[in-house]
């Protein structure tokens, strides 16, 4: 067997680097100023120096067309500008962590893979550094590179401890200020040395995360929040995270306030290392049902790319995701049991969060199951398990305000509008059996006849007069199937029922945008209307007329009316009222 080393032609890897390995030219920015924060961190762990001189400089000249970058941190000798700039991919964070491991070194640099210098090239033609190491009689040095697989260096004019890289640039839009500060502002706001931008710091705010959150106010939390979205309005509660162990992760997640402007895209949550902004695509962290959360997250834990914008996901990532979804959980429990008033008051902006939850994570089901609440139609809140101990075998619902209410005045009924409830219930049930969940429209139950009052008795043609009632209305409709009940409230003149599995598999189709292609019901008469006892001794016409418009009133009531039916209800309608109008 024989081994021998790949060989690489140099000329050929800053192009590649240039091209591919970063998603976006700006990040330039972002590993120059993070290898900036390392040497003064370096600096840090040594202790050797004042840390008051500690700061970055970033200055823009038009005229001259450069960027330069500097720091006061712990500088290069030429060997070791030879030994970390031009050997590509040798990353002189890792060798002083392993060095400095005892001194905690790891948990203060930010680099790991050696590349981040030469982002620069994504922008600039030509690259210089200028540095002065901190040791005692140590020699600048400058060293300078058009991008080639070429470099010169020599002894540098540097008095002063620390580096300079200068930039200069082809790009014209590099040199507005205004522009460099967002970009700074964007990647490197919350960085742990100050930040100048033409002499402007622009990360004069210490990330809030860091703080013990006994120590932060209700006021501090809401700032930090405007400070990540400027625009929104104050968040509902936030939850801190400061975790140590089996991973290093902290931040706030905040709970937004539901509005219509609300972009619920899966970019709201930010992504730091080391407290360096990474990306607002955290769905790779962050569960899918806590995607509508805003806020910041901050792990040196979570593996990243080689251009550490974007993650590497494995158990790690895993882990985290899983102990945010409990810290969750954990919070609204809390909120429930400490302060019910405020928990229901933000019921209608948490209930998405929660019932997402409940059906994609079984364990986030089992840890909120308790305070999964429902409003019943009498304006009480209960739980599921709650409402079983009251009514054992089955649960009623509905989804929106319809006339159909009127026969349930004496049960407990649910309200279940959410577009989320509909295969929530499906779930529940499955939880909960043997109960059953029942639409209120979806059955005659036993609670809404009055049965006293049932017309059952046989006439000489072998038929009950419920049963002319039935037979009179389905001779006013084509292809409609009709009942005739004995209902408890008089004023209903006739309702539509939907068969409980259809209605959840029409619901189920209709989330994922397809169509049954047909909508079987069945017409309810109400045998003790007095509107329907009229209609049956009204001439034909009329009495066609009218059972047509109690049919669709049934539909509109309980949005099912179509609405390629609308025009022709309303016209129906109008000759309605003129007839009526007319005969008094």
């Amino acid at each position: 067997m024989t081994t021998k080393q790949l060989k690489i032609h140099s000329e050929n890897i800053l192009p590649i680097l240039k091209k591919w390995l970063y998603s976006e030219r700006d990040i330039f920015a972002r590993e120059l100023i993070s290898n900036a924060c390392d040497a003064l961190s370096k600096l840090r762990v040594l202790g050797t120096s004042d840390e008051s001189s500690f700061r970055i400089d970033v200055k823009v000249d038009k005229e001259k067309k450069t960027l330069v970058f500097s720091d006061t941190g712990i500088g290069m000798t030429a060997e070791e500008v030879e030994k970390y700039i031009a050997q590509l991919a040798f990353s002189g964070a890792e060798e002083f962590i392993e060095k400095y491991a005892d001194k905690g070194a790891k948990d203060q640099i930010i680099g790991h893979f050696g590349l981040g210098f030469y982002s620069a090239y994504m922008v600039a033609k030509t690259v210089e550094i200028d540095t002065l190491s901190h040791g005692e009689g140590s020699v600048a040095a400058h060293w300078v590179c058009d991008g080639s697989s070429e470099y010169t260096i020599d002894t540098g004019k540097r008095e002063e401890r620390g580096t300079e890289i200068t930039l200069h640039v082809e790009d014209d839009e590099y040199l507005d200020v205004a522009y460099m500060k967002g970009i700074l502002s964007r990647f490197c706001s919350y960085l742990p040395y100050p930040i100048f931008l033409n002499d402007e710091q622009i990360n004069p705010n210490e990330p809030l995360w860091l703080k013990n959150p006994s120590d932060c106010t209700d006021k501090e939390y809401i700032d930090f929040y405007h400070q990540l979205y400027p625009m929104e309005p104050d968040p509902i509660f936030w939850i801190h995270l400061s975790v140590d162990y089996p991973f290093h992760l902290q931040g706030i997640l905040y709970f937004p306030k539901i509005t219509r402007q609300l972009d619920t895209r899966k970019n709201a949550i930010k992504l730091f290392c080391n407290r360096v902004f990474v990306s607002d695509n955290c769905e790779d962290v962050i569960p899918d049902y806590l995607m509508v959360l805003r806020g910041a997250v901050d792990s040196p834990d979570i593996p990243l790319n080689v251009s550490r914008s974007s993650l590497q996901v494995d158990r790690t990532v895993r882990q985290v995701g899983s102990h945010i979804s409990k810290k969750v959980a954990d919070k609204l429990l809390s909120l429930y049991r400490n302060d019910r008033d405020q928990f229901l008051k933000a019921w209608p902006d948490i209930e998405v969060v929660i019932k997402l939850g409940a059906l994609q994570d079984e364990k986030f089901y089992d840890r909120i199951k308790d305070f999964l609440v429902f409003e019943n139609t009498k304006g009480e809140w209960t739980t599921i398990p709650e409402y079983l101990e009251r009514n054992p075998d089955k649960v009623f619902y509905t989804t929106h305000d319809t006339h159909t209410l009127k026969l349930y005045e004496n049960v407990e009924v649910l309200k279940c509008g959410s577009h989320i409830d509909a295969p929530l219930i499906g779930m529940l049930e499955h939880k909960c059996s043997p109960a059953k969940f029942q639409r209120i429209d979806g059955m005659i139950d036993d609670a809404v006849l009055d049965k006293s009052r049932e017309k059952d008795l046989i006439d000489e043609s072998g038929k009950t007069q419920s049963a002319h009632i039935a037979e009179f209305f389905k001779k006013q409709f084509d292809g409609v199937d009709v009942e005739a009940k004995s209902l408890s409230d008089d004023q209903l003149p006739a309702f539509v029922m939907i068969d409980e599995q259809m209605r959840r598999l029409r619901d189920t189709m209709a989330m994922h945008e397809q169509d049954m292609g047909f909508d079987k019901h069945t017409l309810v008469v109400n045998t003790n209307s007095p509107l329907v006892q009229a209609v049956m001794q009204a001439e034909p016409e009329t009495a066609k007329e009218l059972s047509a418009h109690i049919y669709e009133l049934a539909l509109l009531g309980q949005r099912e009316l179509k609405a390629d039916k609308l025009s022709a209800f309303i016209e129906r309608a109008n000759k309605v009222l003129e007839k009526l109008v007319i005969k008094t």
